[in-house]
């Protein structure tokens, strides 16, 4: 670990920050946001609001805010989320209140959004950090969409065209990140967290 990404604690009062990891479907955005915060001190988990209903175990307020349609219409109305987007039918979003409330305190708050919704976060709050991940080739993100195993022959092409498309706007980020090894890809990650939580 680099000596930026070691002192990124003694850091975390010093400045709060919105992060946003983001990627094409199968890149492993989870994966990296989850060995963030084995790497990094004063870390928030931003948690979306969503249309759609929860799955068995999935706590409201902990995995989403789960809302009704009308409410979801009110909070965009209202000016209340960040960025939204819908998929597969249901709409989701990031509330923009504990976000602020968050970075006030001096948390580094991550989202782990799709391309779309970190697009209107580079519009609405240009100085927050977007990292893109990206696969080390092409042919590699689609192996582990077929490794997933859980959905069909259709489902999977209409993702890998949308990652295609995805790819382009790499431009709009402030670092790409290759995620070949899991274990680098999320230090080199959390090291450029480091470096704009200390103002480099």
């Amino acid at each position: 670990m680099s000596e930026q990404t070691g002192g990124a604690g003694d850091l975390a009062a010093e400045r709060g920050l919105v992060v946003v990891i983001s990627g094409p479907s199968g890149v492993g955005k989870g994966s990296v946001h989850a060995g963030l915060h084995g790497l990094l001190e004063g870390l928030e988990d931003s948690v979306s609001a969503t249309t759609r209903a929860p799955r068995p175990g999935e706590r409201d307020g902990v995995a989403y805010h789960f809302v009704d349609a009308a409410t979801f219409d009110r909070m965009i109305s209202s000016d209340a989320l960040l960025e939204w987007a819908e998929y597969a039918g249901n709409r989701y979003g990031t509330p923009r209140a504990p976000l602020e409330d968050a970075v006030a305190r001096g948390r580094t708050v991550l989202l782990e959004i799709e391309v779309q919704g970190a697009l209107q976060v580079r519009d609405r709050l240009p100085e927050a950090l977007l990292i893109f991940l990206v696969p080390p080739a092409f042919d590699e993100l689609e192996r582990r969409l077929r490794d997933r195993g859980t959905e069909d022959e259709s489902t999977v092409q209409a993702r890998l065209e949308v990652a295609r498309s995805e790819m382009g706007a790499q431009e709009h980020f402030d670092h790409v990140v290759v995620n070949a090894d899991l274990e680098q890809c999320t230090a080199e990650v959390a090291r450029h967290i480091a470096r704009a939580r200390s103002g480099l």
